[in-house]
């Protein structure tokens, strides 16, 4: 059976990108071994037909973490088999690239957002330089690359002259999902839910302003507000619940697998996405929970960022927000959830979305891709 290693710098059970793409190589016949990181929180991995290998690393911050976890990563793939390697993102690019070439079998990278572009290093000149030099040196070499929307596929193409192949992230269709109810769930029963979920709630995605909207004086009434899973504001968001007495109002979930959260997901009433445009990477974003609310049959509110906002409006799924102001986010909250006629229609829209925006559908650009490589 041929194998194919699979590179990631996270700890894999949160990342279903990758998980589908490990999946899909599984059903086509290879043996499929994904490389990670452990951390003191990471959930068990519960795939039996997938081998996971995950670093317990000395240093989880910073230059450290990236030069040891590179170091371990190149070092694991020099004395493992594989048919061909999968890099995921810039963070576990250079080791791949070494090893490839070293062995002469073939790489994927497969992008998943503008690396250089995100804002954890905007700030810092020379961590941005160290990335953009590596980028710069390995992927005009690349025979194979795939990212996640057309328009980061357009940034690569009008950088190195090679567009990416666009493979999104979406979710895979459930046609025979029945969720657990809200009592089932310990979710209130007698309010409207508005959700935000997602593995990396970080600055900028708009979840302070969304907080601040649940305040009393902008009169969202019998509506709560749950963020679930994990990142770097989430402590900040408890600290500023607890300071503006919205304990009653806003809640959280820590982070939990896939197979849990879309139970909490089909619950809601709406979901929100309202990553802000401050860093290329956000502003040409396509978050995976728009596609996660979409495959819940719930409508969206959303930011006003090109790939989002495509997908919103061209599906008629709900509405855009025209500034990150609380009182503004509430207003739009409310027109959500007081119109039913607008509603509904965004609800059964959702239904049409998430028939076409579905793994089953969108994987067929990897198989094919997949297929080259093994004639």
């Amino acid at each position: 059976m041929k194998r194919v290693i699979i590179s990631v710098t996270n700890d894999i059970v949160t990342d279903q990108r990758v998980i589908k793409t490990a999946n899909l190589l599984y059903e086509m016949g290879f043996e499929t071994l994904i490389v990670g990181r452990k951390r003191r929180n990471s959930l068990n991995f519960n795939q039996s037909n997938i081998k996971i290998k995950r670093f317990n690393l000395i240093f989880n911050k910073k230059f450290l973490f990236y030069a040891e976890y590179n170091m371990r990563l190149f070092l694991y793939l020099l004395f493992k088999r594989s048919h061909f390697y999968i890099a995921n993102d810039l963070d576990t690019l250079l080791p791949n690239y070494l090893i490839s070439n070293l062995k002469n079998k073939p790489l994927i990278y497969d992008s998943h957002e503008y690396f250089t572009g995100v804002p954890e290093i905007q700030n810092r000149p020379i961590v941005k330089k160290t990335w953009k030099l590596i980028e710069k040196n390995i992927f005009p070499k690349l025979k194979t690359t795939i990212t996640v929307n057309e328009s980061i596929a357009g940034l690569y193409e009008k950088e190195y002259g090679i567009r990416p192949i666009v493979v999104r992230n979406v979710p895979k269709s459930q046609p025979d999902f029945i969720p657990k109810s809200r009592k089932e769930l310990n979710l209130p029963e007698d309010n409207k839910i508005i959700l935000m979920q997602g593995g990396a709630i970080n600055i900028d995605r708009g979840a302070e302003e969304l907080l601040l909207s649940m305040k009393p004086e902008y009169g969202l009434k019998n509506i709560i507000l749950y963020f679930i899973g994990g990142g770097d504001v989430i402590k900040i968001l408890k600290k500023m619940a607890v300071e503006n007495q919205l304990e009653n109002k806003v809640h959280f979930i820590s982070k939990m697998d896939y197979s849990k959260l879309k139970h909490y997901t089909a619950n809601a009433d709406m979901g929100v996405t309202l990553d802000k445009g401050n860093s290329l990477n956000y502003f040409y974003s396509l978050p995976n929970k728009l596609f996660d609310y979409i495959m819940a049959k719930i409508p969206v509110l959303a930011s006003p960022l090109p790939e989002v906002k495509k997908i919103v409006k061209n599906y008629d799924i709900g509405l855009i927000v025209e500034n990150h102001e609380p009182q503004h986010i509430a207003s739009k909250i409310k027109e959500m959830l007081s119109n039913e006629n607008n509603y509904n229609k965004w609800k059964a829209n959702t239904h049409k979305a998430a028939k076409e925006l579905c793994w089953e559908n969108e994987s067929v650009i990897l198989k094919e891709l997949f297929e080259t490589l093994t004639n």
